[in-house]
């Protein structure tokens, strides 16, 4: 199936929590953000380049993740291809949201949403931090990145094969909606959740930047930091106060959309070059 997805970046991503103000304030003081009420138990956090609602729900879960295909032409065009080739699609509601939005359901559950959004206001000072990525981890591995590669039609950028099963199974995948080396990731892990949102930088001392100020808010650096084998970026992450991971990232790679994907093996290198990896499975 050849979907007209490419183009598309992250808009934003709901977070759900059991203390959702809580965990607004946290991220307000985390990126230095605006933190606003959009509703009931329902908060808007935004800065230059990033986004991002919390309500109240189940602790560390994304319940959906917003791209943005940049036109209502090419919106309702990909939506029409969708439909054609059997893959279920409603309209969704929500804050940030214009009326054309729709979502599809992928196998764990979780809401991927699209829109025609207009692009963040670009950044007035201060150190880059653009919400780049999401992450989550499957018990379903083959069923997810099926679903996302040939019915969504997301890019394969690099896989991570697992020489210990049989066959060389599949334990990550990682694919683009544009040049950027990944958008959405995927791991094999015993259950399905939420895994990681990153931001990216402009560059190493947005890190160094980035680094001391979890300093400064007494934050401790939860993994690196370090050097991805798999998109070659830079990055280190941290923990918020539901133990969902965050990333600072730099200088990921980038990929044309025809460039082939990659394999790595199933080792702590291939998820960082410079020490230990953090292994969902």
């Amino acid at each position: 199936m050849n979907t007209l997805l490419w183009p598309a970046t992250l808009h934003h991503l709901r977070r759900d929590s059991a203390e959702p103000e809580r965990l607004a304030r946290f991220y307000g003081d985390l990126l230095g953000d605006t933190v606003e009420r959009a509703g009931p138990s329902l908060w808007h956090i935004h800065g230059p380049g990033r986004q991002m609602m919390i309500g109240e729900g189940e602790a560390a879960s994304v319940p959906y993740f917003a791209l943005s295909v940049g036109d209502a032409g090419r919106l309702a065009e990909f939506r029409s291809q969708l439909d054609r080739a059997g893959v279920h699609t409603s309209g969704f509601e929500a804050p940030l949201l214009g009326r054309d939005a729709f979502k599809v359901m992928d196998p764990d559950g979780r809401a991927v949403v699209f829109d025609a959004l207009a692009p963040d206001a670009p950044q007035k000072q201060g150190p880059v931090a653009r919400l780049q990525h999401f992450v989550c981890a499957t018990s379903r591995l083959a069923a997810m990145l099926a679903f996302y590669r040939d019915s969504l039609g997301l890019v394969e950028s690099d896989r991570v094969l697992d020489a210990a099963t049989p066959g060389d199974e599949l334990s990550a995948v990682f694919l683009r909606s544009d040049e950027e080396h990944h958008s959405f990731a995927i791991f094999r892990a015993p259950q399905s959740r939420a895994d990681h949102h990153s931001y990216e930088t402009s560059g190493w001392m947005d890190i160094l930047h980035w680094a001391d100020r979890m300093g400064e808010l007494h934050i401790p650096l939860w993994w690196g930091p370090g050097r991805h084998g798999v998109g070659n970026n830079l990055f280190f992450m941290i923990e918020d106060p539901d133990g969902h991971k965050v990333e600072f990232s730099a200088e990921i790679e980038y990929m044309p959309r025809e460039m082939a994907w990659r394999s790595w093996p199933h080792e702590q290198r291939t998820l960082n070059l410079w020490g230990s990896a953090w292994m969902r499975s």
